[in-house]
């Protein structure tokens, strides 16, 4: 009643302008205190109430975990007050990245999760995924111990072998910029994920940036992987003897990739007894790959849709999610079952094109 008698005793709007004044007023009190509640979301109920299992369904990492991969960013993430603003706070832009990174949900569903604006809510990825590489990369995504990795896989059937190797594809938008190179043999826009992995499928090293359409061994053989192996500066000097061969460590690979002295392949064609065991050791063995990129991706979903990210920072989320990948397997941390089946409903839409 105030606010109609102040407009009636002067000339200003008419009824229908004084609606849409009072509605613009209301929506916006409607979104302060939308974001108000989603700040306390984070503030009084996720980091004073939330138990274990709340964390692990919904970061994918326990509490203890998650502060942990805190105090390691905190240097390259911490921010300083403006007068305009306070900065957020490590935890909060961590948890951003993690739950964008964690689920295919939109920036405005993050947004309105958090409390955040919508490029806040890119930008804290960004932020958080550079500082993942810069910080953790090196040290997490690295070859562990060799005699316990070799030890690993001869006790599952193949002796002296250091890794199994493979590649995947994770879709994104069409580039701006030499477009049919990331066209895929499925028919869709991907860049080429290629890792190492080790018998517990951690990754011990990976190359991730390469457009879709580039073969398997035209990728392997362009890494600093092939060229240390081809050097045999990559692993220590082990050999073993099988029959009259000296054997060195070796990886194993699908029939994608060359067959070299330190990388085994399948047989093909018509098989002796001999030979379809040997397969069936080496498959058995280099399923720790396949392995290792359906937890990768179940885990953090967002590497099951098309990414809108540019080609530069694409690459910088899918190492990020590869080192995530590694710190929570060497945590021990749980891999929902219900993550599995929702991966696999995503992924059905880029299969992933046959070697």
């Amino acid at each position: 009643m105030d606010m109609d008698t102040e407009f009636s005793q002067t000339a200003g709007p008419g009824a229908l302008e004084i609606m849409l004044l009072m509605g613009q007023v209301l929506s916006m009190e409607r979104q302060f205190l939308a974001r108000e509640t989603s700040t306390d979301w984070w503030d009084c109920i996720v980091l004073q109430v939330w138990d274990e299992s709340q964390w692990l369904r919904n970061f994918h990492m326990r509490n203890g975990t998650f502060m942990e991969l805190c105090d390691l960013l905190s240097p390259a993430l911490k921010r300083q007050n403006t007068k305009m603003r306070a900065a957020l706070t490590v935890e909060k832009r961590v948890a951003i990245a993690l739950w964008k990174l964690a689920t295919p949900d939109s920036y405005r569903s993050v947004r309105n999760q958090f409390g955040v604006g919508k490029s806040t809510v890119g930008a804290a990825v960004m932020q958080v995924a550079k500082a993942i590489t810069q910080v953790l990369l090196r040290k997490v995504v690295t070859l562990g111990n060799v005699q316990v990795i070799v030890d690993g896989f001869a006790a599952m059937g193949f002796p002296n072998c250091g890794g199994a190797i493979d590649g995947t594809h994770i879709p994104i938008l069409a580039p701006e910029h030499q477009s049919t190179q990331y066209i895929n043999r499925k028919g869709y826009f991907s860049m080429v994920l290629q890792a190492l992995v080790d018998h517990k499928g951690r990754f011990a090293n990976i190359n991730v940036g390469w457009p879709g359409r580039i073969h398997d061994t035209c990728v392997f053989r362009n890494t600093n992987l092939f060229k240390q192996l081809q050097q045999g500066t990559y692993f220590p000097e082990q050999k073993i003897t099988v029959g009259d061969v000296e054997m060195p460590i070796v990886i194993l690979g699908d029939p994608a990739y060359p067959l070299m002295p330190w990388l085994m392949k399948p047989y093909t064609g018509r098989l002796d007894r001999r030979q379809d065991l040997f397969n069936y050791r080496l498959s058995k063995c280099r399923m720790v790959v396949e392995c290792a990129f359906g937890r990768l991706k179940g885990r953090w979903r967002s590497l099951l849709t098309r990414s809108d990210l540019s080609q530069t920072n694409i690459p910088i989320v899918i190492a990020a999610c590869c080192v995530l990948h590694n710190l929570c397997e060497s945590k021990g941390e749980t891999f929902m079952a219900g993550w599995e089946a929702e991966a696999n409903r995503l992924a059905a839409d880029y299969a992933q094109p046959d070697t």
